[in-house]
């Protein structure tokens, strides 16, 4: 440990040897896990030179890692894991006339195309984690994804690539003539040795003729078993009139087992065409779907991908991804995502009613949509989420990643899939299809439960068995996936003896030492070793206040399979996961939080096995924005995990004083309402402020919320004489749920809110009733939130039905009838509350219903011209939507509206006030909100339904936004 001390001393960036840290990169999106000795984050190459040489000096290994998403395990091990993710993220180079680019590997294949996207230019290999994957791991895994038909894989666009050898030198491997091939060759360097074994092994007839006859037939163009041997071979030193060699060809799918790279030349292609439709047919078996596909496949598509009805099941249960069925029709077994692209929309439609008309005549298929524009996005989005979504089957058992990437001709695939069910049937076994039908390549998982022995023996022998059936097939093992702990062992099967020493000869004469990624390709050890799950344990029990459904605490952190979807940054969108998006830590990701838990739940020794610091680290920078409730594909809700860990852990520990101070919060300012000018001086007079902050561990540079001059609840139980309005639904009932931000904060907006509702008809009522619990839960006090919950259940679902509604005005509270409430309702009350929750709204999501139904008129509002900017609330954009928040502030002749394509704010509650939180609470707002805000013309309004959200916007920027209430209030006439 000394030793690493030394090499932390020595480098710029990071080096991590502490439990916490190496647990987090103890896994991938694999079956995999083993702690490795310490986590490197390099700033420099200067950096990685080091650390090599460290390697080489102590007989360390060292393991490259960008997104860890790999799902064979390529990026577990017990060395030094080497993360480029968070510095060696350039875009060095863009040349446009010859169409190459030069990227460190750390950039994300999405972002590299949105800096294309001006040039007209883009980057063709796409996976389905597009928008965290990295290029070092496209090039380390040879990846292809759903456009492969068009595009191929990373290997057929790798022009050149920077490396660091295992010595430390640097070597550049791009198109050598023949005579640079032999001039390579000469000399006593690393390099020069590594030309010398090629042109050894690949002039040698014995050697091509063994390749030839082992490796994958040439008509399956996925192919990434072992060392691309086949592909390298030719090339013109070997084959006459061939073209110029390049070891890109080698490196690409080699798992950074030969060279570490630290930049990366990319042939880059014209941007897709516009004119694209998705024929999107139902088919009531998976044979059928087959063999539609190689009717599709004469139509030439860009892509055609498979989507079973297990993944279909799994969307109706998924927040996000229910919206994006909305194309399926019936209960398929299976349909076949088919792209078209022409010159023309026409065109586009012509080619599918001709594929349609021949499946059609071959009694293939029942439905067959044709969709373009914004519906292909999210059956896309819907489609690359199938990996993610397979971790919601609730339980031990689990769509695992065994013999999840075979890849066969396309013509062989329909009879390849039916030996495969009746291996997997003989087991007692069903498998997920999914994903690339028209490359041969159907991901295929059985469900299996990998905790038991049983499990643990399936798992091994459906992998030796299938093994054999694509060597039958002349397949490759791995299409994409690449083979790395999982598929290694079945190497020597896949390409013969002979070919597997030569595989051994080309790592041994690159890295010697061995330190590159070991036991990855050769060597690789059973794979059933190491697992995430020891085989046998139990599933320890929790009694927990939360109710997780269908499951236990534990089994909704397993949920999260490692896709790392929340590892995406600001520049791709969505809410998931604003401190990660700020940090580019792993450990602040949604993932990391769901791995902690899993790891001391699941072998703690202590009685209470929440009691844990490290846990509490890991949970710390979580915001409970709940943008993982819908973003995150297996529907992890860390939100939900904090506050119940957070419970636990009081209870081992006592509950801190300003824990108590913020979810007192409602006492706190009923008791500040008696003297409201006594309470707003203490909390802005700059003298006493600074002590009131500093006493309860707030960020002096934050400003304090006011308390208005008197309350809602004061206010309108004042009120004499309270106006119908003159709306023609002056007879409609609505209850107002007076939340205690809108009672005491924001009391101008409620006051607004109800004169609002009484102007367009509706007669507002309100009841006594507690508060929302929303603080209590944020703090992790959510058995004290248990008790407001109950209450508050009882005493509304007397009085609301479908016919009088309860509307809120802060989302964050309003929203807790429709999520935390009915996980908190006593058994007794939980049919009551999950009624209760259907009639529960934000007051946006009412009138821009009642918009729809044609009771709110365009009549009742100015036509002055305005535009409104909004930022939508993160509980609003996980539970419900922004979309009729958009609809609202749209209604008057000639408002428009847009939405700020940002995430969190920031604020997140109390987070953004505690001095802790402060910095990283205004980095998050700097990301996207606060330069949009700042950049916006003075005449345009910023709006957001969040308290917190108000307060950030006003503390980053000055600018006082609005209630979206309030932009329709002011609008009226």
């Amino acid at each position: 440990m000394e030793k690493l001390k030394d090499l932390s001393r020595q480098l710029e960036g990071e080096l991590f040897t502490d439990d916490t840290i190496r647990q987090l990169y103890a896994t991938d999106a694999s079956a995999y896990q083993e702690k490795p000795l310490a986590v490197a984050i390099p700033r420099s190459v200067d950096d990685l030179k080091k650390i090599i040489l460290f390697a080489k000096k102590h007989h360390a290994s060292i393991i490259p890692r960008a997104a860890g998403t790999s799902l064979a395990g390529q990026v577990v091990g017990k060395g030094i894991v080497v993360d480029v993710s968070k510095y060696f993220t350039k875009i060095i180079e863009l040349n446009e006339q010859e169409r190459w680019v030069r990227v460190q590997p750390g950039v994300i294949r999405d972002e590299l195309n949105m800096f294309l996207k001006p040039y007209g230019l883009y980057f063709g290999p796409e996976t389905s984690t597009a928008n965290r994957a990295m290029m070092g791991g496209m090039v380390g895994n040879n990846s292809c994804g759903s456009n492969s038909i068009v595009y191929r894989s990373t290997r057929e666009h790798l022009l050149e690539v920077t490396t660091l050898l295992s010595d430390g030198s640097e070597a550049v491997f791009k198109t050598v003539s023949l005579d640079e091939f032999h001039e390579k060759c000469e000399g006593n360097t690393l390099e020069a040795a590594i030309y010398k074994n090629i042109r050894t092994i690949l002039s040698s007839y014995d050697n091509q003729q063994e390749i030839l006859k082992e490796f994958p037939k040439e008509t399956v163009e996925r192919r990434n078993t072992g060392y691309a041997l086949d592909i390298l071979m030719n090339s013109a030193p070997f084959i006459a009139g061939k073209e110029d060699f390049n070891f890109c060809k080698l490196i690409a799918g080699s798992e950074g087992t030969l060279a570490f790279i630290t930049d990366i030349k990319l042939n880059v292609v014209p941007l897709p065409p516009k004119e694209t439709g998705l024929m999107c047919v139902h088919f009531n078996s998976i044979d059928e779907a087959l063999k539609g596909n190689l009717i599709a496949l004469k139509y030439k598509p860009r892509a055609s991908e498979l989507i079973d009805h297990y993944i279909l099941e799994c969307t109706k249960e998924n927040i996000e991804q229910s919206k994006n069925r909305f194309f399926v029709q019936g209960d398929p077994e299976a349909i076949l995502v088919i792209e078209f692209s022409a010159p023309t929309h026409e065109g586009v439609i012509e080619i599918a009613k001709q594929c349609e008309a021949e499946m059609r005549e071959m009694g293939f298929g029942y439905h067959f949509p044709l969709l373009f524009g914004d519906d292909t996005k999210k059956i896309w989005t819907l489609r690359k989420a199938g990996l993610g979504l397979l971790s919601n089957l609730p339980g031990d058992d689990k769509a695992v990643p065994v013999i999840e990437d075979t890849a066969v001709d396309t013509a062989d695939l329909p009879a390849y899939i039916e030996e495969f069910n009746v291996i997997l049937k003989k087991y007692g076994l069903y498998s997920v299809h999914y994903a690339h039908a028209g490359s041969g390549e159907i991901h295929l998982r059985p469900i299996i439960n990998l905790k038991t022995e049983e499990g643990n023996r399936l798992f091994r022998a459906i992998a030796q068995e299938i093994a054999a059936l694509v060597k039958k097939y002349k397949g490759s093992l791995s299409g994409e996936h690449g083979d790395g702990r999982l598929r290694g062992e079945f190497i020597k099967q896949m390409v013969g003896e002979k070919n597997y020493k030569l595989f051994e000869n080309i790592k041994h004469t690159w890295d010697p030492d061995n330190i590159f990624n070991p036991n990855k390709i050769v060597d690789t050890p059973p794979m059933n070793t190491h697992l995430r799950y020891t085989p046998g344990q139990k599933t320890p029990k929790f009694n927990t206040v939360f109710r997780f459904h269908n499951q236990d605490i534990l089994q909704h952190a397993e949920q999260c399979n490692g896709t790392g979807e929340c590892r995406k940054t600001h520049l791709t969108g969505g809410t998931m996961c604003p401190s990660y998006m700020a940090t580019k830590n792993e450990k602040d990701t949604t993932r990391a939080r769901a791995n902690i838990l899993r790891e001391f739940l699941t072998n703690s020794t202590k009685i209470n096995r929440f009691d844990h610091e490290e846990i509490h680290e890991v949970m710390d920078l979580c915001l409970s924005c709940k943008g993982c409730k819908s973003e995150c594909p297996s529907s992890v809700d860390v939100a939900k995990l904090k506050a119940e860990f957070l419970q636990q852990y009081y209870d081992a520990n006592g509950v801190p004083f300003r824990a108590k101070l913020i979810a007192n919060f409602a006492k706190s300012a009923k008791m500040g309402s008696i003297a409201p000018g006594v309470y707003n001086w203490m909390v802005t007079a700059p003298v006493v402020s600074n002590m009131v902050k500093r006493f309860s561990g707030f960020a002096l540079k934050r400003s304090m919320p006011t308390l208005y001059k008197t309350s809602l609840r004061k206010w309108f139980e004042k009120r004499k004489n309270k106006a119908n309005g003159d709306g023609h639904t002056k007879n409609k009932k609505v209850y107002l749920f007076c939340d205690e931000f809108t009672n005491y904060n924001d009391t101008e907006i409620g006051i607004k809110a109800i004169l609002l509702l009484e102007k367009l008809g509706y007669e507002v009522l309100m009841t006594k009733h507690e508060e929302s619990g929303r603080a209590w839960m944020s703090k992790g006090l959510i058995r004290h939130a248990k008790k407001i919950a109950n209450k508050n259940i009882k005493i509304f679902s007397k009085i609301i039905n479908e016919e009088t509604p309860l509307l809120g005005i802060e989302p964050s509270a309003i929203l807790t009838f429709r999520d935390e409430y009915i996980d908190l309702a006593d058994e007794a009350n939980l049919a009551t509350a999950r009624a209760l929750a259907k009639n529960v709204f934000i007051i946006d999501e009412f009138i821009g219903r009642e918009i729809e139904k044609g009771n709110i008129k365009k009549s009742s509002f100015t036509t002055e011209k305005r535009h409104i900017k909004l930022q939508g609330h993160c509980h609003q954009k996980s539970l419900s939507s922004t979309a009729p928040t958009l609809k609202m502030v749209s209604l008057p002749e000639n408002y428009s509206a847009e939405e700020i394509r940002s995430g969190c704010c920031g604020m997140a509650g109390s987070f953004g006030f505690e001095k802790e939180h402060y910095d990283l609470s205004m980095q998050i707002g700097e990301l996207v909100l606060f330069p949009t805000v700042r950049s916006t013309a003075p005449d345009v309004i910023i709006a957001s339904g969040g308290t917190s959200c108000r307060h950030q916007v006003k503390d980053g920027t000055g600018v006082k936004a609005l209630h979206p209430v309030e932009v329709l209030y002011d609008a009226l006439v």
